[in-house]
C-alpha cells in the first residue's frame, strides 16, 4: 500500500518534469562531456544515456538482432556490445535485442553479417524493399 502512495505522488510530478531537475543539472555539471545530453533528457523518461558524439560500430549502427532476424532498426549506441574476440563494438536499440542477441552471439553475428552482405549487394535501392 506505501508503494503505490508514493508512486501515485512521484509519478505526476516525473511526468512533469519537476523531480529531479536539480540533480540531472548537478549531474551535468560533474560531468561536461555529457552536459547536453543530460540537459536534452532532464525530467523525461529514457532507457541508457545517449552518448555525447557518434559512436564508431559495425553495420552503420543497426541493431545486430534485427539484422540477424531480416529487420533494419537503426540504433543510437547507447546500448551497445564489444565483442571480446575481435573489439568490435555492436549497438542495439533496445535491452530486450541485446538481452536476445546475448543468448546465441556467434549465431547472430553471422546471420547479421550475411544478410548485411546481402543489402550491400542490392545497393540503394534494396534499403526500402526486403531483401530475401
Amino acid at each position: 500500500m506505501k508503494t503505490w502512495l508514493v508512486l501515485a505522488v512521484a509519478w505526476p510530478l516525473m511526468i512533469a518534469g519537476t523531480a529531479g531537475a536539480d540533480a540531472s543539472e548537478a549531474t551535468a555539471a560533474q560531468r561536461p562531456g555529457q552536459a547536453g545530453a543530460v540537459r536534452a533528457h532532464a525530467g523525461g523518461i529514457w532507457k541508457a544515456a545517449v552518448p555525447a558524439k557518434t559512436m564508431d560500430a559495425e553495420f552503420d549502427r543497426y541493431d545486430v538482432y534485427g539484422l540477424a532476424v531480416g529487420a533494419r532498426i537503426q540504433a543510437d549506441c547507447s546500448l551497445n556490445w564489444v565483442d571480446p574476440d575481435d573489439g568490435r563494438r555492436y549497438c542495439f536499440a533496445s535491452g530486450t535485442s541485446l538481452v536476445y542477441f546475448l543468448d546465441r552471439p556467434k549465431t547472430h553475428l553471422a546471420q547479421a553479417r550475411g544478410y548485411w552482405r546481402r543489402l550491400q549487394a542490392a545497393g540503394d535501392e534494396g534499403m526500402f524493399e526486403r531483401v530475401p
